[in-house]
Formats: C-alpha cells, sequence, structure tokens
C-alpha cells in the first residue's frame, strides 16, 4: 500500500463518520428550535404552561415511536437505510411544521418530526460504533453528540435571524429541512456496517470495508471474531435470550435515565423561558443568552471529544455529573433569594446554566451515548440500543412535559434542587454499574458481561 493511499483510506474513515453524525443535527435542532420559537408560537395562540408542554413534548411523544419501532428493522434492513428513512420523515415533518394551520396541526407535525428523531438517535450511534476502530471509537461516536450541539446551535441562530420576520416560528421549524436535505444527500453514498453485514451473511461486503475505515485492521481476524460473537462460525444457530444480558441493558437504561433526568432537557427546551423568569425583558435579549449556551454547549463538546478515549468514559461522568449538581444548587438558591439578588438573578442563573450546560456537554452528553453502542452484546444491539432510546424519550417525555407545572406548583428553586438530587443518585449509579470501556473491543465487553465480571472491574 502507498504511503498516499493509507491516508486515503483514513480519510474515508473520518468521511463516514461525519456524514453519519449529520444525524445528530436533526435531534439538536429539534431541541432548541422549540425554545426560541415557542416564545413567538404562544403570541399566535394563547396556551396554558400545560398546553406548551405538550407541545414541546409532542416531538418526544413521536421519538418513542420512531425508537420503539426501528430496532428490529435496523437488524432486518440495515442501519443506513434506517439513517436515510430519518432525513426524509424530518424534511416531511419541518414543511407540515411550517404550514401548520392550528395548534393541533402542530403539534401533530412536531410528532412526525420526532418519529424521525427517535430513528435517528439510536441508529446512528449504533452505526458509528460499529464502523469505529476500538482506539477512536469514543472519539468517532462523540462526533453524534458534537452534531447535537452543533443543531442546537444553528437552530439558535435560526432563531434569532427569524425573530423579526412575519411568521417568524413558522420559518424557524421550516428551516429544519436544511439539515434534513444534507444527511439525506450525504448518507446515500455511504455503505452499511461491517458487523451487519456479516449478520447477513455478505462477508466480503465487510472486509471490503474494514479494509477501508481500518487499513492496519486483519480484516478477516476481524471477521472471524464477530462471527463467532454471533455464533455463526460454524453453521446456523437459532438466538435464545440469555440472563447474563439482563445486566448490560439495565446498564444502558441506567445510563439513559442519568442522561435525562438531570434535568438536561428541560434546560435546552426552556432555556429563553428560564431566561425570561430570570428576569431578561425581551425575547431578543434571552434569545442572545440563548445563543452563548449554545457556544458553550458545543464547545465543551469538543472536549469530550478529545478527553474521551485518553482518560476513559467514567472520569470524564464524573467530573460532569459534580459540576451539574453544583450548577443546580445554585440555579435553586438564585431563584430562592430572587427578591434579595434583584438585577443579579438574571446573572447569576446565565453563569448557573452556562456550567451546567458546560458540564453535561463534556460528560453525559457525549458518554451517554458511546456507553449504550458499546456495552449491548451484537445479537441484540438493535433491538437492545432501540429499547434504550425509548427510554431516554420516555424519560424525556415526562420530565420535559412536567417542568412548567413543578415550577408553577413547588417553585423554581424546589424544582432545579429535585434535579440535583437525582444527580446525587446518579453518580452512585455510574460508579456501581457503569463500566469502563475505554480501549476494550466490543467482543471483549461482550464476553465480560457473558463471564459475569462486575461493571467496576472491565
Amino acid at each position: 500500500m502507498s504511503a498516499y493511499a493509507k491516508p486515503r483510506r483514513h480519510l474515508w474513515l473520518y468521511v463516514i463518520a461525519l456524514v453519519a453524525s449529520l444525524g445528530g443535527l436533526l435531534s439538536g435542532y429539534d431541541m432548541g428550535v422549540i425554545s426560541g420559537a415557542l416564545i413567538f408560537i404562544n403570541e399566535t395562540w394563547q396556551m396554558s404552561s400545560l398546553a406548551q408542554g405538550w407541545l414541546v413534548s409532542s416531538a418526544i411523544v413521536g421519538s418513542v415511536i420512531g425508537a420503539a419501532a426501528n430496532g428490529i428493522l435496523a437488524d432486518i434492513y440495515g442501519r443506513r437505510k434506517i439513517i436515510i428513512a430519518t432525513a426524509l420523515i424530518f424534511a416531511l415533518g419541518s414543511v407540515m411544521c411550517a404550514y401548520a394551520p392550528t395548534a393541533g396541526w402542530l403539534i401533530a407535525s412536531r410528532i412526525v418530526i420526532g418519529i424521525a428523531v427517535g430513528m435517528v438517535t439510536f441508529v446512528v450511534p449504533l452505526y458509528l460504533s460499529e464502523i469505529s476502530p476500538q482506539k477512536i471509537r469514543g472519539m468517532l461516536v462523540s462526533l453524534f453528540q458534537l452534531a447535537i450541539t452543533a443543531g442546537i446551535l444553528f437552530s439558535y441562530l435560526i432563531n434569532r435571524i427569524f425573530a423579526n420576520f412575519e411568521h417568524n416560528w413558522r420559518w424557524m421549524l421550516g428551516s429544519g429541512l436544511i439539515p434534513a436535505l444534507i444527511l439525506l444527500i450525504g448518507i446515500s453514498f455511504l455503505g452499511d456496517t461491517p458487523r451487519w453485514l456479516i449478520s447477513k451473511k455478505r462477508d466480503k461486503e465487510a472486509k471490503e470495508i474494514f479494509e477501508k475505515i481500518d487499513p492496519e485492521c486483519d480484516s478477516q481476524q476481524q471477521i472471524e471474531e464477530i462471527k463467532t460473537t454471533l455464533g455463526t462460525g460454524g453453521g446456523k444457530s437459532r438466538f435464545t435470550f440469555k440472563k447474563w444480558m439482563l445486566m448490560p441493558i439495565f446498564a444502558g437504561i441506567g445510563i439513559m435515565f442519568v442522561q435525562i433526568c438531570t434535568g438536561i432537557n428541560t434546560v435546552i427546551y426552556y432555556t429563553t423561558t428560564i431566561f425570561r423568569i430570570a428576569g431578561f425583558d425581551s425575547a431578543i435579549g434571552a434569545i442572545y443568552a440563548t445563543i452563548g449556551v449554545g457556544l458553550v454547549n458545543f464547545g465543551m463538546t469538543v472536549v469530550a471529544i478529545v478527553f474521551t478515549d485518553r482518560i476513559g468514559r467514567k472520569p470524564l461522568l464524573y467530573i460532569g455529573l459534580w459540576g451539574m449538581l453544583a450548577a443546580l444548587v445554585s440555579l435553586g438558591f438564585a431563584f430562592h433569594f430572587a427578591d434579595i439578588l434583584g438585577s443579579g438573578l438574571k446573572w447569576l442563573a446565565v453563569g448557573s446554566v452556562l456550567v451546567y450546560i458546560a458540564s453535561f456537554a463534556m460528560s453525559l452528553g457525549p458518554v451517554g451515548w458511546i456507553l449504550v453502542s458499546e456495552i449491548l452484546p451484537l445479537k441484540i444491539r438493535g433491538f437492545a440500543m432501540s429499547l434504550c432510546t425509548v427510554a431516554n424519550f420516555g424519560f424525556n417525555f415526562i420530565v420535559v412535559l412536567s417542568f412548567l407545572p413543578m415550577i408553577e406548583t413547588l417553585g423554581k428553586a424546589v424544582t432545579f434542587w429535585i434535579f440535583g438530587g437525582i444527580t446525587v443518585l446518579s453518580l452512585l449509579f455510574v460508579f456501581f454499574f457503569i463500566p469502563e470501556t475505554k480501549g476494550i473491543s466490543l467482543e471483549k465487553i461482550e464476553k465480560n458481561w457473558k463471564n459475569g465480571v462486575p461493571a467496576r472491574r472491565f
């Protein structure tokens, strides 16, 4: 192999990863755009806090449907075809949102978008995990979370651009067509993952892809290891669910609980609303503050990409969770002593939100999806990844729908302190039940689960 060909083959791996991770733009754009659009939608249709919660969380309802319906389909038809379907559905939903004549139509349109988000949220990390060499797997899977943060930032900028336009929120929601088309065009030129191809006895195609994405690997040895894991090396075998598979599924669902129930999407979806409550008088001022949050979110995700394969998954989780805990406690105190703080409230609120976002972005954001893409057994990976994603969106739905009513009934301070208490429990869960997967092959991780190795001793 020439010195010229080798970098080109490495480049092909990064091209695949970057294009696939654009699916994160879909998820991120949906999360962020509703934050700014909600203010203007409420001017078109006067909505109660519960109705606003339903509007925001309607996309999550669709996400549960999308994640639940496509785990098995991803195992049958492949990861690539599911990604193509998500781009088409998201494009359709964006156009429907832009032309929504009623609040009910808009809610239905966001359910359609949610279906695409649910599909892409489980299939892209799965795709990236299965094509990545183990030495840089964490970095490449983290690109999905980086794309989510880029999508959130993009949506905040779009919100500002269209804030003074006529039909502003329609332009905001309709602009989701852009990332959908980018993903559709890009993924159409890529192949599927070697592990899925091997499961369908398409070894020749798998070998070609292995040689493209990792020219230094022994592709035949990789194929034999995967066949052994699948149990197909000696002929046909019928799959049976094993008791040992429960532990990785429990860990996967658990890390999804930790990622969502520590409050991240209340901050993402309601950032502008939180800043308005904290004292920003104008919608434009709150949107500008929100753009700052988006920049921090994006920048700190880059930090996670740099360090996840260097210092490991669990150290990043510990650092991030402690930072999130400090920020939630601080945010609670900011609202509790609002009368004393006066105009200083909004700046303490902004500072606390920035610390919270920075801590999440360098830890739970990317690391949560890295872990669920790594720890699940190959034979049930599509189904189990789908199950974890359904759990993620289920937790998301409950938290987002209840956030504004919690603020009204319990108060702002108590609401954020509750999330702080969940963060403390999350630290304990990570210590006891989450394995360190840095530098371990997917096949070795599965072998450890099968042999009953405790998560703390991986």
